[in-house]
């Protein structure tokens, strides 16, 4: 009986051992030595990744594919996200998927826009025109327009329009920052409506299209439509880099050092050009992670607990 009594003790024990060693998602997940072990720990089940694709939970109201603009016979469509026993206008976070400015689908944000629906943010995710329809910066127009049309509807969707964020992630990132950098309040259509934003976050986005990276990179080549030998011009307009003054919205970027896409010293440079600019900036270097290691469960937690400090001080709910 003594036994008996002295494994269920044990047992207990290792339960709230295992309870209290869960990892503190405010501290940088521990990362890979290469993409070689990191591929490895995906291939064995080690490396949990989020889910992508679920039903919407029954307690946030969905606004699926709605036309913000029409060009060229194209509709081009969003969709929101909020919950259904909302109150009052809340701040609007916009996410713009990735993909290389050539593929990608704004449903890709899900897990994101499901997640602050339900802290209380409305949501939203856009399509824009890919490379294989339109080149630069056709890509950006979409995005102003997208902007500016949820600002003029902003009431029909309990928006407050005085506080928006943006949310990119690789091409998504890079078209984010041009929107924040180079759209300001005075900059308005014939509504009336700007498509400035209060704050962005930034994954891992290209930020310069004139390092060498970049112009030896054929979706770069792709999306400009010419080599930079070309049109060195068009290369520099259209890196966030170059845009870069104190007065940008507060920007927080998260990058990973395996990133074999972008460069994590794109990040670095950024960072660096908005602290000496006088702008806000916040920069997350998280050691052995890649490209899209927000996939990872355990970056994404740490990524939203610092979004979330971040909404908290620009875009607050209350």
């Amino acid at each position: 009986m003594g036994m008996r009594i002295v494994l269920i003790l044990s047992i207990f024990l290792l339960i709230v051992g295992c309870k209290a060693k869960q990892y503190d998602v405010s501290v940088p997940p521990k990362g890979y030595s290469s993409n070689t072990t990191l591929k490895i720990a995906y291939a064995t089940g080690a490396l949990k990744i989020i889910e992508t694709d679920f039903p919407i939970p029954e307690d946030i109201m969905e606004h699926k594919d709605v036309t913000y603009k029409t060009i060229d016979s194209l509709d081009l469509k969003l969709d929101l996200y909020h919950s259904k026993d909302i109150k009052k206008d809340a701040p609007l976070i916009i996410f713009i998927h990735g993909g290389a400015w050539k593929k990608g689908n704004k449903h890709d944000y899900l897990a994101y826009l499901i997640s602050y629906a339900k802290k209380g943010y409305i949501t939203a995710t856009i399509q824009y025109r890919l490379t294989d329809v339109a080149k630069y910066p056709a890509q950006l127009h979409d995005v102003e327009d997208a902007v500016r049309w949820l600002k003029t509807n902003a009431d029909q969707y309990h928006i407050n329009p005085e506080k928006v964020a943006m949310v990119g992630g690789s091409a998504g990132g890079h078209l984010a920052m041009m929107n924040a950098y180079s759209n300001t309040p005075q900059d308005v259509d014939k509504n009336g409506k700007s498509a400035a934003v209060q704050a962005i976050v930034n994954f891992y986005g290209p930020s310069n299209l004139t390092d060498e990276t970049a112009i030896k990179a054929a979706s770069v080549q792709y999306l400009i439509g010419k080599s930079y030998e070309e049109a060195p011009e068009l290369y520099k307009n259209a890196s966030p880099l170059f845009l870069v003054s104190k007065n940008v919205p507060p920007t927080i970027t998260f990058q990973g050092t395996l990133d074999e896409l972008v460069p994590y010293e794109q990040s670095d440079i950024l960072h660096a050009t908005l602290q000496k600019a006088g702008a806000i900036s916040y920069y997350h270097k998280l050691k052995g992670w890649p490209h899209t290691m927000d996939a990872s469960v355990k970056v994404n937690a740490y990524c939203q607990y610092h979004m979330d400090a971040f909404f908290e001080k620009y875009i607050p709910i209350n």
